[in-house]
């Protein structure tokens, strides 16, 4: 399937969760206000940081070895079987760790170890959580792209029906609730289109652990880990930042200017995922490699700035529209946060090879460099120019990202100019 062919398809799930997510901010700006908005992200990032680890931190390389095994069943079923067998045994260990520790985590992530409860619901559904997650890799990497988008659409569904109705019925408590459980209610959707599947058994998510498959697969855990732990947690941090010294409503504008950017670059960034990936994993020559990244810039880059440019152009209208006069002072974030969500997506074209050809120790370095960058810009930032200096650090970070991916990738490619990728 080609980069446009697979936008075309997955701009329908994209579509509908724009829509879904644009309801939810309305529903939720009426309902939690600005400093709950800082406490969803806060959860958030938490159910992050604890999907991954329970799931031993091996979606990305099960979608990259089932798009490297087409042409081997068997290969494929001992991925499958070895991924299955992880996420089942991490799930249910790190599910009685959340529960023995529910109030400890509700204090530091959330300020009120009242909400226990929310972490205790998390718990009771994470191996459904987890098990969702893993077949949804399975059938990006199976190129099933048309299974994937109605999974994605059942999804945005479920969040905006399960969401709006407890945060009407209960507020905060309610969408923090509906955070935890609405990805494990899409786990019977996911299950069933998968097993509709000819190529698909159930008995091969649970067959045992194969040492080969563990080991390739072990490559993107330690990727996936430091993604778990570094993107979540300097995001925590700057919130806490925020929070402490502008007001916990100023860490909900932030919140809130960034799930605006996580929405309108949802096309882009779920094309890059369940196109870029598998491409990127099967191909082999360098020059290959160079026109998929040169067809990137030409039909992906431009679609970012100019989404970019239209959010900022209708900031008012957006914020008067999809959120509430409580977030007004969320405008000044508007200009720098665009500027760098077009330098992210011109250098997540690049990084995605990282990805793609197992790049571990340079994709481990970027990620705990920038993470830390991210953070400490912010600090100083924020410290010296108020609430704007947090969109400004986002800016300066990406920029100085994407200079790195373009030295790096190009000398990797030109490595690799008289050999094949493995």
């Amino acid at each position: 399937m080609t980069l446009i062919k697979t936008s075309l398809l997955n701009g329908i799930a994209v579509a509908i969760k724009m829509l879904t997510l644009l309801g939810l901010n309305k529903v939720l700006a009426i309902y939690v206000g600005p400093s709950g908005y800082a406490a969803l992200g806060q959860f958030q990032n938490a159910v992050q940081m604890i999907t991954t680890l329970a799931s031993g931190a091996i979606n990305t390389g099960v979608t990259k070895y089932t798009a490297e095994y087409y042409e081997d069943e068997a290969k494929q079923q001992a991925v499958w079987s070895t991924a299955g067998t992880i996420s089942l045994i991490g799930s249910v260990l790190i599910a009685i760790v959340v529960i023995a520790l529910n109030k400890q985590l509700a204090g530091w992530i959330l300020k009120d170890e009242s909400f226990g409860s929310v972490f205790i619901w998390f718990a009771a559904t994470l191996v459904l959580f987890v098990f969702n997650t893993l077949l949804l890799a399975i059938l990006n990497g199976k190129k099933e792209i048309q299974h994937y988008v109605t999974v994605n659409i059942a999804g945005s569904l479920f969040a905006l029906g399960v969401t709006t109705a407890m945060a009407v019925q209960l507020g905060l408590y309610g969408a923090l609730v509906a955070l935890a459980v609405y990805q494990s209610l899409t786990f019977f959707v996911t299950l069933t289109l998968t097993y509709k599947a000819t190529w698909f058994e159930l008995r091969y998510l649970l067959g045992g652990i194969d040492k080969q498959s563990a080991v390739n697969l072990a490559k993107y855990a330690a990727m996936a880990l430091t993604s778990a732990a570094c993107v979540p947690l300097s995001h925590i941090l700057i919130r806490n930042h925020i929070g402490e010294t502008l007001g916990w409503e100023a860490a909900g504008y932030w919140e809130a200017m960034w799930r605006l950017s996580a929405a309108y670059l949802m096309l882009v960034t779920t094309t890059l995922s369940i196109y870029y990936l598998p491409k990127l994993s099967e191909l082999k020559g360098s020059y290959d490699i160079k026109r998929e990244i040169i067809q990137g810039y030409k039909i992906i880059l431009p679609v970012a700035a100019v989404c970019g440019l239209g959010i900022y152009l209708l900031r008012d209208f957006i914020i008067r529209t999809l959120f509430t006069a409580e977030f007004a002072q969320m405008e000044v974030l508007f200009g720098w946060q665009v500027v760098g969500d077009t330098l992210k997506i011109a250098s997540w074209i690049l990084a995605y090879l990282m990805l793609g050809k197992a790049m571990i120790k340079l994709f481990i370095f970027s990620e705990i460099s920038f993470a830390a960058l991210f953070y400490v810009l912010t600090y100083y930032l924020t410290d010296a120019v108020g609430l704007e200096g947090v969109s400004i650090a986002h800016a300066l970070n990406y920029m100085i990202y994407w200079i790195l991916m373009v030295f790096f990738i190009s000398a990797a490619l030109r490595s690799a100019q008289k050999s094949n990728f493995s």
